[in-house]
């Protein structure tokens, strides 16, 4: 008799991607400090102006096509070898233009696109990371349109580990031999990492992959697969268009607010490369869920299975306000002290405490947006991204010039709310599913209101041994606030009553 307890597919594929999504930031926000204290706030900023070419260039070349492949390949299992192969075929070449073309145009695109000649050589560097993300994305599309999340995850956690090895022992070098620590160790610490992220599962699925494949009649993959990756591409191309946009705009109409070049590049390095990482952070878990609900959800969809999906709808809201509401009061409560203590600037502080209101929204947004692609709905979220885009850009032209960058935290804040009403709306007019405002909203409010309390009955100077950063303090506290949060979720926790048959 089959055990009626067996895994759900969603939750242990979101469990997996969230341990390695979590350690993977863990490492990554100590590689930020480093970085921080290594390059500056403004180095950090040059450093976070290359990302808009680089995230072109990938949505033309990897994202869109890996997207595809995991969509056709949970639809569609009898002929994964075909859509994989066609997929990376498509991609690769794609990326090897895209390579040299970046290469070849360094100069012009630091100077004249993103107006700040510093980032040309940056350039030069980042072109090498293009096609190994191309072989990356393929194969991890593969993977997730199997529902076999283990070798993303281990991918994902080994690209950040040499990363962060590679810049190490680049600035040791440089430290030993008295060369001075310059930008572009970063972006060779990216390119390693891209680079042996894409050998691992290139080898792994060399060795281990199995077929079992209909070869009985002729299938043409490749059209089908360019017909649904075409749209998607013009899609994260029109909108990584807009955000490189906004991204070139704000340290220029920072200018114009009065600070000078230095000043707009050293703030916009503190919002991008210190504030939002930590605002970031939890979101590994959503993102991994939002990972494994786009093949879930086609699967159920090609399956007619209605339920299937709205289950999945109603638990992806639930956990992604379960986490939002609590981020916001971690990062209210806390973010000024971690902004002082970690990165010494009482300006990530402050950035910090402004988007913890962003989260809820973020991630609930997050989800909702992978449930509307893996139902096919992919124009939809364009539309709804464009939008989004739009509204934060008028933020940026308007508003920074009288408000500073303040303007573009609120934009931020606004965007995402709108986004994410209109992914909900969009969701409600395609599927039924279950929405309670009490469980959603009411009981994760007064569980962190609850909490708080309880928080504040411990003495505010926890006496901590000699030796240790102020930090340690901090990180209790958030540890017992957590706690009695979570604990608070548990015991007003109650499983949905299903009707005896």
């Amino acid at each position: 008799m089959p055990s009626s307890h067996k895994p759900h597919p969603l939750i242990t594929g979101t469990i997996l991607l969230t341990a390695a999504g979590l350690l993977s930031r863990v490492l990554g926000f100590f590689y930020r400090i480093f970085l921080s204290r290594t390059i500056g706030a403004e180095g950090l900023g040059i450093y976070q102006m290359i990302f808009p070419v680089y995230g072109i260039f990938f949505s033309l070349c990897a994202g869109s096509i890996q997207t595809a492949i995991s969509r056709f390949i949970a639809a569609d299992p009898d002929h994964a070898k075909r859509t994989l192969l066609s997929g990376f075929s498509i991609s690769f070449t794609l990326s090897l233009a895209a390579a040299l073309m970046i290469r070849h145009f360094s100069e012009p695109l630091a100077e004249h696109i993103l107006l700040e000649p510093r980032c040309a050589p940056l350039l030069s560097v980042m072109a090498f990371a293009i096609p190994c993300t191309s072989i990356h994305a393929c194969i991890c599309g593969y993977y997730y349109g199997k529902e076999k999340v283990s070798v993303p995850a281990a991918s994902q956690l080994l690209e950040q580990m040499i990363r962060i090895f590679t810049v190490f022992l680049l600035v040791s070098v440089c430290i030993e031999k008295q060369i001075p620590v310059t930008v572009s160790l970063a972006v060779f610490g990216l390119v390693a990492g891209e680079a042996g992220s894409a050998l691992f599962v290139l080898i792994f699925f060399l060795l281990f992959h199995e077929f079992h494949e209909n070869t009985g009649r002729s299938y043409s993959v490749g059209p089908a697969l360019l017909a649904l990756a075409a749209p998607l591409m013009a899609n994260r191309l029109v909108l990584n268009l807009l955000q490189s946009t906004e991204t070139i705009m704000i340290p220029e109409r920072l200018t114009v607010y009065g600070l000078t070049r230095s000043q707009a590049v050293r703030t916009y390095g503190t919002l991008t490369g210190m504030a939002m990482p930590f605002v970031l952070f939890p979101s590994a878990l959503v993102n991994s869920l939002a990972v494994v609900l786009l093949p879930v959800t086609a699967r159920h969809q090609s399956a007619g299975n209605d339920s299937g999906i709205a289950d999945g709808i109603s638990m992806s809201f639930r956990y992604s306000l379960y986490l939002g509401i609590f981020c916001i009061g971690i990062f209210t409560v806390f973010g000024e002290a971690l902004g002082l203590q970690i990165f010494k600037s009482q300006d990530a502080g402050s950035f910090i405490q402004i988007l913890a209101w962003l989260c809820p929204f973020l991630y609930l947004a997050t989800s909702s947006g992978s449930i509307l692609n893996g139902l096919g709905r992919t124009k939809l979220t364009f539309f709804h991204h464009l939008v989004s885009l739009l509204v934060r850009i008028a933020f940026v032209w308007f508003g920074i010039p009288v408000f500073g960058i303040r303007s573009c935290l609120w934009g931020m804040l606004a965007s995402e709310v709108l986004l994410a009403l209109l992914h909900i709306l969009a969701l409600r007019r395609i599927t039924a599913f279950e929405w309670n405002a009490w469980i959603l909203i009411g009981k994760p409010v007064f569980c962190l209101l609850c909490a708080l309390w309880i928080f504040r009955l411990f003495p505010e100077d926890f006496p901590i041994p000699s030796g240790f950063p102020e930090f340690f303090r901090t990180a209790v506290r958030i540890l017992i606030l957590s706690a009695a949060y979570f604990l608070l979720l548990l015991f007003f926790h109650r499983k949905p009553q299903r009707s005896a048959a």
